[in-house]
């Protein structure tokens, strides 16, 4: 097996532990975050019916200026998904790092959502 093969099934099965784990507190909707090296998205995800409802990230027009990739846009995107949430009826949700470590951009996109309003 290559390095690049390990690496990649290592984050896979991270980001299975972090979902299983997340499955066990049911009746909560998952609030999902991605991170790319440009941008960060986060989604509010109702798993037993599959649908998101909600949505923010900073690749959206008008939401960030300038880079989309650093603590300050995290936090832009925290304090939008959490309003977007609030306008929903949304105020409990589980918190999905994925494959990520709670640290730097991830850390400050929960912190402005929980800031926001949301319970996690």
């Amino acid at each position: 097996m290559r390095l690049s093969e390990r690496i990649t099934k290592q984050r896979q099965n991270r980001q299975f532990r972090v979902r299983n784990r997340i499955r066990k507190t049911a009746g909560r909707v998952r609030l999902s975050v991605f991170r790319s090296n440009k941008h960060m998205y986060a989604q509010i995800i109702d798993d037993t019916t599959g649908h998101t409802l909600a949505a923010a990230s900073t690749a959206e027009k008008g939401l960030v200026e300038g880079s989309g990739s650093n603590k300050a846009a995290a936090e832009k995107v925290g304090q939008t998904i959490a309003a977007r949430a609030l306008e929903k009826g949304i105020k409990q949700v589980v918190f999905d790092r994925g494959q990520y470590r709670y640290h730097g951009r991830v850390a400050a996109l929960a912190d402005a959502a929980r800031s926001g309003g949301l319970e996690f």
